[in-house]
């Protein structure tokens, strides 16, 4: 039998399908498909799912697989081919993972030219369709192992649709209905009913709202050397006649080239020869040569602040995340705490879980939000996400608040309704957020990347 991860390999071209979240409270198994994304049904494995429509823009259906579910459909698949093209199973597993699991298109192909699929598999079919003969890949080994024996000792393949759960402890797959080439227009979340949040498009964890390309150059930008050039630029000027690197380590703008020893005005690049004693006046500050280093200048200023701005609030979030990883345990030690002061009952308190759970999410949101008002265009959609973006944050802070409140306060009965009530209106602004942000998203928004 075929190990999992044969089974649910990962996507590698623009036919192959892609996977999305539900938004709702408790985790959902998924098993709506939205119809915009359907593949033709003759390019699909046949795993049996029914596919409707999703209830919101951002919301694409998936479904989670144990691994006793991924094995029982391996089976069944090989047991259909093997009487459709009467062969062994073992050799119809052979064939199935060289098609990816793809049912259809392997029997299409094998009734088209039977020998040219099976030489492209790399199996050898007796006449009688008896057992494959696999040879040992060991150098002067020729021992034939047989498909069972090989079972054992290869990893899991998949279907492209369907990936494992990119989490250590979760064996666990995902299925999703959308298209690689999809991905501009939708940010494929999906969850595990073990909790975890991950994109099917490029297994990093939930970054709703940004689009998977747009994460990629997020990422880079922030990795690579591209802001220490930057900052250089933005603090230091080449000399006009060798292009050498110089820092204005003083108060004087009367500078000397120390490599080829031109003079020149550090406000203007002009000529220090032309500005006589009166370099306070810069009179050749239009030269046309210091107008344009001028202007660099200026331009590399405005955008390293401009990338500060975004990634300060960016970082501010993701520390935020980090500092949160053991919220579950000060969280179920608080409502412990609480639950000794009041006399609420384990039930009563489970709204501090609620409001701990909101904020870890919101914040993880509000995180990509930066990332992706960084690329966006200046348009008349910009403000909307800009409105959506502060009103969740101001929500988020608020809920923060309360939630830090000492024990005795969080006993109090008009404090815990807010908190309540604050919970339900960060989940709100986070879900409009999302629902406006993919509708724009499919309707064809602009980033500049």
């Amino acid at each position: 039998m075929d190990s999992d991860e044969d089974f649910l390999s990962t996507v590698s071209s623009d036919d192959d399908i892609m996977l999305d979240d539900s938004e709702n409270d408790d985790i959902s198994n998924g098993d709506e498909f939205d119809d915009a994304f359907d593949e033709d049904p003759d390019d699909e494995p046949d795993l049996g799912l029914q596919k409707q429509k999703t209830p919101v823009a951002y919301d694409v259906g998936y479904k989670v697989y144990s691994p006793g579910d991924i094995q029982k459909q391996q089976e069944e698949m090989m047991n259909e081919v093997n009487m459709i093209l009467e062969m062994s199973k073992e050799d119809a597993a052979i064939l199935l993972r060289h098609f990816r699991w793809n049912k259809e298109r392997l029997i299409e192909d094998f009734m088209d030219n039977s020998d040219k699929v099976v030489e492209a598999a790399g199996i050898k079919i007796r006449e009688e369709g008896e057992a494959a003969r696999i040879q040992c890949p060991a150098e002067g080994c020729s021992r034939i192992i047989d498909a069972r024996s090989l079972d054992l000792l290869v990893t899991p393949e998949l279907s492209g649709h369907v990936k494992v759960v990119p989490r250590p402890d979760c064996e666990n797959a995902v299925e999703c209905g959308i298209k690689k080439k999809e991905l501009d227009k939708v940010v494929p979340t999906v969850a595990c009913v073990c909790g975890y949040r991950f994109c099917f498009g490029c297994i990093l964890s939930d970054h709703q709202p940004a689009p998977c390309e747009l994460v990629k150059s997020w990422l880079k930008k922030c990795a690579d050397d591209s802001e220490t050039a930057n900052w250089i630029s933005a603090n230091t000027k080449e000399c006009p006649k060798c292009n050498s690197t110089i820092e204005k380590n003083g108060g004087c703008n009367h500078m000397t080239c120390r490599k080829c020893k031109h003079e020149f005005c550090w406000m203007c690049m002009g000529l220090w020869s032309e500005h006589g004693t009166s370099w306070y006046n810069c009179n050749r500050f239009e030269e046309k040569s210091g107008t344009d280093a001028r202007d660099a200048q200026a331009k590399s200023r405005v955008s390293l602040e401009r990338y500060l701005h975004y990634y300060n609030r960016y970082a501010n979030h993701e520390q935020s995340a980090r500092l949160d990883k053991d919220m579950y345990t000060k969280t179920e030690k608080k409502m412990v705490q609480l639950q000794s002061a009041s006399g609420m009952s384990w039930i009563e308190v489970q709204y501090l879980n609620s409001a701990s759970q909101a904020l870890q999410t919101c914040r993880q949101t509000l995180k990509w939000t930066y990332a992706f008002a960084f690329y966006l265009a200046r348009n008349n959609l910009t403000e909307i996400f800009e409105d959506n973006q502060k009103d969740l944050e101001l929500a988020v802070e608020n809920l923060s608040e309360m939630f830090e409140k000492p024990i005795a306060e969080l006993a109090d009965s008009k404090l815990k309704v807010d908190i309540m009530d604050k919970t339900a209106y960060c989940n709100k602004r986070r879900l409009i957020l999302l629902q406006d942000t993919a509708e724009n998203l499919a309707n064809g928004m602009s980033f500049k990347l």
